[in-house]
């Protein structure tokens, strides 16, 4: 009884009363000494409306957009770094990059009602695609039956969710922001989160995926390469929880960021867990992937789901009541970008110029005082997931900016004309649910490296002005003399932009 009595001493003096002494916690910040986080309790979103689920209604980049609308970002979007849309930059400015089409012819075929599972000569073009990057040498090939195209990522993951049957679905968290709102749209399953650790830079692990099968868990959702966190799995690794899990789960892999892969000398090889796929129409394993992320087409809203007959077949059925499918046209201008040779070129050209963006971006961010932490260098995606609690030296204690959360960050580089997005929304809607300071993705923000190089620069410089404030620095704000300058230019504001792009990409 002794000990446990000084256990419980010894924890009730670490914590932390509220102002009014009613309240206790681990942390000595308390939300509702903070504007930052008050916003977000206060915001319309977060209130009842007759006939209205509000808890839908602010996923991460519409919150931190609206955000942004407040301090002008909706009439000058321009004169703003976006670093917190999860979008490739779209154009023909990354060299060795295909010509992106400016118009898209409209065939007889083009005006008719599509077939909901995509066009034959697309879904043809992507097995074709599938077997000779990933497949080489298999005896079990994909052919046009095992693809179902669909307008776009979330359609397409909402399809899978639609057909899916009574069943535990786990998924790994931090993780893409959409997936705990669209997977509790559907009652037909019990959708359950696993933490990862931040101490491993977030990975999933194979005794990780067999403890979510020794519970009951029969489909695994996930995405690879791992949107915030900028990493993928193993290969070696992958292949291991594709072996576990066979006969076992239904493992959906979000595989939009295959392109990005920086882990083989930028050679255009890309990631997929359809190298492991044993027989393509008995093991159950369904990949998501699209022209959106890789192909920098996110616009077109043309993706695809690969995997056995049986799923190809039920989604085709969903699809009929909850999207009607894709586009005919784009579908049709989509298919030459397919040809496996032209894909690896494409991959080789995207993979050294977003390399170079994620190295100058890490370099900014070192310089201006961040390192990394338990997080490693992302080998993925475009995502720099940024631990602000690596900010050195810390922060005088009297600063009166606060730069240790990811609200806070935010808001304070909001008024540098900056966005990224806070960390809590790639947890469990924490707003709800739990204490903003409970979430493990509190002190975390995710910086986009989608954007070109100018747009990067101007948002680097704004997390600079912000550090440089909140350290009681002065701050030459060179805003009002880019303003100046552009008053006095012929050009528009985006010509401009497209000029300082253009100069960025020659290097």
């Amino acid at each position: 009884m002794a000990s446990s009595s000084k256990r419980v001493s010894t924890l009730r003096s670490a914590l932390h009363a509220s102002a009014d002494g009613r309240r206790f916690s681990l942390h000595p910040e308390d939300e509702h000494s903070s504007s930052a986080h008050q916003n977000l309790r206060s915001d319309p979103a977060h209130r009842v409306h007759a006939g209205l689920d509000t808890s839908r209604v602010s996923t991460g980049v519409i919150w931190v957009t609206e955000q942004a609308a407040k301090h002008g970002y909706a009439d000058e979007p321009q004169k703003w770094a976006n670093l917190g849309q999860g979008a490739p930059e779209v154009g023909d400015d990354i060299e060795g990059c295909f010509p992106r089409p400016t118009s898209i012819p409209v065939t007889l075929q083009g005006q008719e009602y599509g077939p909901v599972v995509g066009i034959k000569p697309l879904r043809a073009a992507v097995a074709k695609l599938y077997n000779e990057h990933y497949r080489q040498g298999k005896e079990s090939q994909y052919t046009w039956e095992n693809v179902c195209i669909v307008p776009g990522g979330r359609a397409g993951l909402i399809r899978i969710a639609a057909v899916l049957g009574n069943a535990y679905l786990g998924f790994f968290i931090p993780d893409y922001t959409a997936y705990s709102e669209m997977l509790s749209l559907f009652r037909n399953f019990v959708a359950i989160p696993t933490p990862l650790s931040s101490a491993d830079g977030y990975h999933i692990h194979a005794d990780k995926v067999a403890d979510e099968l020794a519970r009951g868990t029969t489909v695994i959702l996930t995405s690879n390469p791992r949107n915030p966190t900028g990493h993928a799995l193993d290969p070696d690794e992958l292949s291991l929880i594709q072996d576990i899990c066979r006969d076992r789960a239904t493992l959906i892999f979000d595989e939009f960021y295959a392109g990005y892969n920086y882990n083989s000398g930028c050679d255009g090889s890309t990631i997929s867990a359809a190298s492991n796929v044993i027989d393509v129409d008995k093991d159950d394993v369904i990949l998501v992937d699209g022209l959106t992320k890789r192909f920098r087409l996110p616009g077109w809203r043309v993706a695809w789901i690969v995997g056995p007959k049986p799923f190809i077949q039920a989604l085709g059925s969903s699809g009929s009541y909850l999207d009607g499918g894709t586009n005919v046209p784009f579908q049709e201008a989509a298919v030459e970008m397919l040809d496996p040779p032209k894909v690896r070129e494409e991959m080789k050209a995207l993979q050294r110029h977003f390399k170079m963006k994620r190295d100058y971006v890490l370099k900014r961010l070192r310089e201006i005082g961040f390192n990394q932490g338990d997080q490693e260098i992302p080998d993925s995606t475009f995502y720099i997931w940024l631990d602000l609690t690596t900010l050195d030296p810390p922060l005088p204690k009297d600063s009166a900016i606060d730069l240790s959360n990811g609200l806070s960050f935010l808001d304070a580089l909001l008024k540098e004309r900056t966005i990224v997005v806070p960390g809590i929304f790639f947890d469990l809607n924490p707003s709800k649910r739990r204490d903003l300071f409970d979430s493990p993705c509190h002190h975390f923000v995710r910086i986009s490296y989608g954007p070109k190089m100018s747009v990067l620069k101007m948002g680097l410089d704004g997390i600079e002005r912000a550090v440089k404030r909140a350290r009681g620095e002065t701050v030459q704000d060179d805003r009002a003399t880019q303003e100046e300058s552009e008053a006095r230019s012929p050009q528009s504001p985006i010509q401009s932009e497209k000029g300082a792009g253009h100069g960025e990409h020659s290097h």
